[in-house]
């Protein structure tokens, strides 16, 4: 579950992707178009300190971008290359803003999600102790199953991220990882031994494949 804030943040999470995005090797669309949030969904960081959001952008006429975020309220020392900027929050104060490829949290819940079935978090708004969920717009499922043993993310050193034309490969000392870039509606080859996280959200009921991860544990 994850508890959300009526807050003002500037600037906004697209003004900083869409600032960020088309420096990358994987961008696809109209770099000076506008950026559209299609759709987004979130993990849970067990400690709840890290904020950690998945959104489905859209640059002009291109295809539907997938970016994994997180928001700290701390710097991750050494992380400067994965650091997307810095927004003011009305409630928390200043966050900084990292691409989710870099940043052990997401990766250790796009893992647990994958290898053991799990699936994307509620989200509520609370307000004086009252809290109101927020309508979703993107489902997302592993294809796991529950029970299965998940490697540790957080190494002692960063992962190690590589970025394509279409994804980004992150390799840790007990995962590798793909994220997809551009999300493909695709069979995935059975002898890959991969897990996948699929999602389907507004105008795309196929499920799309988001990330395949491989354990090597």
């Amino acid at each position: 579950m994850a508890l959300l804030y009526a807050s003002q943040i500037v600037p906004s999470k697209l003004q900083l992707v869409a600032g960020w995005a088309p420096s990358q090797s994987w961008f696809d669309g109209e770099a000076d178009g506008e950026f559209q949030n299609i759709a987004s969904f979130r993990f849970d960081d067990p400690a709840g300190q890290v904020g950690v959001e998945t959104l489905l952008v859209r640059a002009g006429d291109g295809p539907v971008l997938q970016v994994p975020l997180t928001y700290r309220d701390t710097p991750v020392v050494g992380a400067e290359q994965f650091l997307i900027g810095t927004m003011e929050h009305s409630v928390l104060g200043t966050r900084w803003v990292y691409d989710g490829a870099g940043d052990p949290v997401y990766l250790a819940e796009l893992a647990l999600a994958a290898l053991t079935g799990g699936a994307h978090v509620e989200q509520y708004y609370e307000v004086d102790g009252v809290r109101t969920p927020k309508a979703l717009n993107a489902a997302v499922i592993g294809s796991g199953t529950v029970g299965t043993p998940v490697p540790d993310a957080h190494d002692d050193h960063l992962p190690n991220v590589r970025n394509d034309r279409s994804s980004t490969l992150v390799e840790t000392d007990g995962l590798a990882l793909l994220i997809a870039r551009a999300p493909v509606a695709h069979p995935v080859a059975s002898d890959t031994g991969a897990l996948t996280l699929t999602g389907t959200w507004a105008d795309q009921a196929e499920p799309s494949i988001l990330a395949l991860v491989n354990s090597r544990a």
